[in-house]
C-alpha cells in the first residue's frame, strides 16, 4: 500500500496515527493512504519562513522564473505517469487529466516567462514616483516588497495539479514561500508533482513544503507576514476567516468558494449559427469535463423563449449520447465524481433543484459502463428546466458540484436577465453569446460588477476561445460576494498577493537609486 508523506522542515515525514484513505472512485478500492499525525507544523512554518524566504528573496525575479521553468518540465515530462494517476485517484477521462496537468506545466510556464520579463529586480514599482514637497527633492514611491511570512495554499479536490502550481507560480515568483495542502481524498496526483519537483532539485530549501492529509494546527502559527489562500466550500472559507489568531493578526487571506456561473444566449442569436454552436459545444462540456467538478463550470443557463425548446432539445441530445463509466476506457466522457461524500451531496443537490425545475436529462435507471455493478461513485449528466424565471429560489442560492445545469427561459432583455444572472450573488465567471454590441455592452455593465470575470462569446472568437470553464493565468481568477471575494493570477497582479505595498518617503536621488525608475513609455 502506497503511503504518502508530507515534506516539511526540509524533509519527507510520514505521519503516526489512523491512516485516512484514499480511493479509486471509479472501483472504491483504495489506492493510498496518509496521516498527518506527529508532524510538527510549528517548525515547518518557521523553517519556511526562514530558510525557504530568505533563499527566495536572495533570488531576481528572472531566476525565480528559471525555476518554475524547471518545475513545468518536470511536470511535462511526467505527464503520461500523471495521467494514469489522475485516473485511479480523481477518476478523470483522459482528456480531462490532461486538462488538469497541462494546465499546472502551462501556468507555471507562464509565470517562468514573466519572471524572464521582469529580469534583475527583487522587487516591484508601483506607478510613478510623487513629488511631495515644494521641489522634487522630496520624493515618493510605492513598491512591492516580499512579505516576510509562509504562503499556506489550502487547494480543493478537483484540481489536484493545477490548483498546487497556479497558487505556487505567483508566490515563489513574488519571492515567499509557500506550504501546499492539496485536498486529501485526491492527493496521489499532488504528491507524485512533490516528489518530481524534489527530485529537479531547483528549488531553496523550505522554499516549498507539502502536507499531505489534516491541515493539523498549521493555521494556528500563522502571524501577520503570513498569507493564506484557500480553495474550497464558502462555509470552509468562512470559518477560516473567524480563527481568532488569523483575525487579531490580520492575516492576509484569499477565498475561492462556491459560485453559480451562468451562461447567457442572446436574443439575436439564431440556431445553427456560429455563435449558437459555441455556445451550445461550452455549456456541453462544461457539464460534461471533470464531471462538472469545476469552479468555474456553468450552473445557469439563460435563454430568450423563443429559443428555450431549440437549446432544451439539442443540450438533451447531447447529453442523452454521451458516454458515462470507466474513465480508463475509450469513449466515456463523464467518469465518477470523486468521493462518495460528494455523490451524496450532488444527489441531494439535484433532489433540491428539481423542486423548481423539471428534470430533462438524468432521472431514471442509470448503470455506468464498465463499471462492477454497484461500485463508483457516478452521477448521469442532468439537466433541468424552468419555463419561467420567477420563484427559482434554490437554483439562484444552491450549487450542485457536479455534472448539473439549469436551463432557464428569460425575455432575452437585457435588464431582465442581468436581474436574473445577480441574483446567483457573486460568481467567479459568466459568459454571454451575442453579436449585437449593444446587449453586449448592457451585459458587461450590468452583469460585470457581479463577477472577477466576464466571457463574451461571438463569431468573432468561435475559432479561438477555450470557454469560460479555462481559467487563464493572464487574467485574473476570482470573484466577489459567494465566490469568496479573492483574486488570483492576472499575470503580475497575481504577485500583490504576496508582496507589501511600502510607500517609501526621501530624497529622489537617493531613492531612485536604491529602488529604480519606472520606465514612462511614449
Amino acid at each position: 500500500m502506497l503511503i504518502l508523506e508530507s515534506f516539511v522542515g526540509g524533509e519527507w515525514v510520514r505521519g503516526s496515527g489512523s491512516p485516512q484513505a484514499l480511493v479509486n472512485p471509479t472501483t472504491e478500492e483504495k489506492v493510498a493512504e496518509t496521516s498527518t499525525v506527529g508532524v510538527d507544523f510549528a517548525r515547518a512554518v518557521q523553517f519556511a519562513r526562514v530558510e525557504g524566504g530568505a533563499a527566495l528573496r536572495a533570488m531576481t525575479f528572472a531566476e525565480r522564473g528559471e525555476m518554475l521553468r524547471t518545475l513545468s518540465r518536470a511536470i511535462h515530462k511526467n505527464r503520461d505517469a500523471l495521467i494514469e494517476l489522475a485516473i485511479a485517484n480523481g477518476g478523470n477521462t483522459r482528456s480531462d487529466a490532461k486538462f488538469d496537468i497541462d494546465g499546472a506545466s502551462g501556468t507555471l510556464a507562464f509565470y517562468a516567462e514573466l519572471g524572464k520579463e521582469l529580469g534583475a529586480q527583487k522587487h516591484l514599482l508601483d506607478g510613478d514616483g510623487i513629488q511631495l514637497g515644494r521641489s522634487p527633492r522630496f520624493w515618493g514611491q510605492h513598491v512591492f516588497l516580499p512579505r516576510r511570512g509562509v504562503a499556506v495554499h489550502i487547494n480543493a479536490f478537483n484540481f489536484p495539479a493545477w490548483g498546487l502550481a497556479e497558487k505556487a507560480a505567483c508566490a515563489l515568483l513574488a519571492g515567499m514561500p509557500v506550504i501546499s495542502k492539496p485536498a486529501t481524498s485526491t492527493a496521489l496526483v499532488s504528491f507524485q508533482i512533490m516528489k518530481l519537483f524534489n527530485e529537479a532539485n531547483c528549488l531553496p530549501r523550505g522554499a516549498l513544503s507539502f502536507v499531505a492529509g489534516s491541515p493539523g494546527d498549521l493555521l494556528s502559527h500563522l502571524g501577520g507576514q503570513d498569507v493564506i489562500a484557500f480553495t474550497g466550500s464558502s462555509d470552509t472559507g468562512s470559518a477560516i476567516r473567524l480563527m481568532p489568531n488569523l483575525q487579531k493578526a490580520s492575516v492576509r487571506i484569499n477565498v475561492e468558494a462556491d459560485s453559480l456561473n451562468a451562461a447567457v444566449l442572446g436574443p439575436d442569436v439564431s440556431q445553427g449559427s456560429e455563435t449558437y454552436r459555441l455556445f451550445l459545444n461550452d455549456v456541453y462540456r462544461d457539464m460534461t469535463q471533470k464531471a462538472g467538478q469545476k469552479c468555474t463550470a456553468i450552473r445557469r443557463v439563460f435563454v430568450p423563449q423563443d429559443q428555450f425548446e431549440n437549446v432544451r432539445d439539442e443540450l438533451a441530445e447531447r447529453l442523452r449520447d454521451t458516454g458515462v463509466g470507466d474513465p480508463s476506457l475509450d469513449g466515456i466522457v463523464v467518469g465518477p465524481v470523486a468521493t462518495a461524500q460528494q455523490k451524496r451531496d450532488v444527489t441531494a443537490g439535484i433532489e433540491l433543484l428539481a423542486k423548481e425545475a423539471a428534470i430533462v436529462v438524468g432521472s431514471g435507471p442509470f448503470e455506468p459502463k464498465g463499471v462492477p455493478t454497484g461500485k463508483g461513485y457516478f452521477v448521469p449528466p442532468t439537466l433541468l428546466a424552468a419555463q419561467s424565471a420567477d420563484q427559482l429560489a434554490r437554483v439562484h442560492d444552491h450549487e450542485v458540484f457536479g455534472p448539473c445545469s439549469t436551463l432557464i427561459s428569460t425575455s432575452g432583455k437585457a435588464a431582465d436577465v442581468a436581474a436574473q444572472v445577480a441574483k446567483g450573488g457573486g460568481g467567479l465567471v459568466s459568459s454571454v453569446y451575442t453579436d449585437d454590441r449593444d446587449f453586449a455592452a448592457d451585459m458587461i455593465f450590468e452583469i460585470g460588477p457581479w463577477h472577477g470575470r466576464l466571457v463574451m462569446g461571438s463569431e468573432k472568437i468561435a475559432d479561438q476561445t477555450p470557454g469560460p470553464g479555462t481559467v487563464l493565468p493572464h487574467t485574473i481568477h476570482g470573484g466577489p460576494g459567494r465566490a469568496g471575494g479573492g483574486e488570483e493570477l492576472g499575470g503580475s497582479r497575481g504577485l500583490l498577493f504576496y508582496s507589501q505595498r511600502t510607500a517609501v518617503q526621501g530624497s529622489r536621488p537617493i531613492l531612485e537609486a536604491i529602488l529604480g525608475k519606472k520606465e514612462t513609455k511614449g
